[in-house]
């Protein structure tokens, strides 16, 4: 995934896809998923080097998102401050050295990283620097967690108004619609009675 300057739909993938890989892995961790296939996920997210790039590569990445993931799940009840904070201190760790690219079949964008980095660097190079322009456009405002009332997992809204109330699973938001409608039908009936 790339961030290309003055395209928010990038950065919107980059997110989403951030999003995506921390449900998988809290999904597995809760018995409520498969193990995770990163490899997969990041190639379903549109980073292209995840079909080449060697396994070391794709497990390391795998263990650098896990020991992420607990800041990433706090991102719907933190303050931009404390997100600050934390995303600061893991860009810090990354050899962050901005170029412009035009290979293969993608337009004109930015690599975080230089040239020799490994994957797993660029992974998480892509996901802070995504979360980093977040920060700075919208703070953490746009990251929520899942309203139905047995699901924990996170979604970036990226709805004009923000009004998003749940994950993709679309289980989630039709369970909770139609225990509400029942609800609210059983109220409805105790009225008239």
């Amino acid at each position: 995934m790339y961030v290309t300057s003055g395209n928010d739909t990038e950065q919107l993938l980059t997110l989403e896809a951030m999003v995506r890989a921390a449900n998988a892995f809290t999904d597995a961790a809760t018995g409520n998923g498969d193990a995770v296939d990163m490899r997969q996920v990041l190639d379903d997210a549109g980073f292209p080097r995840a079909v080449i790039a060697p396994e070391a590569a794709i497990r390391r990445a795998a263990e650098r998102f896990t020991d992420l993931l607990p800041r990433v799940q706090s991102l719907p009840d933190v303050d931009v401050g404390t997100a600050t904070l934390w995303i600061n201190a893991e860009l810090t760790e990354l050899e962050i050295s901005p170029s412009l690219t035009d290979h293969g079949e993608a337009a004109l964008h930015i690599h975080w990283t230089p040239a020799s980095a490994t994957f797993d660097d660029q992974v998480l190079a892509d996901f802070l620097m995504a979360l980093t322009n977040e920060l700075c456009d919208n703070g953490t405002t746009r990251f929520g967690r899942c309203a139905a009332d047995d699901c924990e997992r996170l979604f970036y809204d990226s709805s004009r108004n923000g009004s998003r109330r749940f994950c993709s699973d679309p289980r989630c938001a039709s369970r909770t619609h139609t225990a509400d409608h029942r609800k609210r039908k059983k109220t409805t009936r105790k009225h008239t009675a």
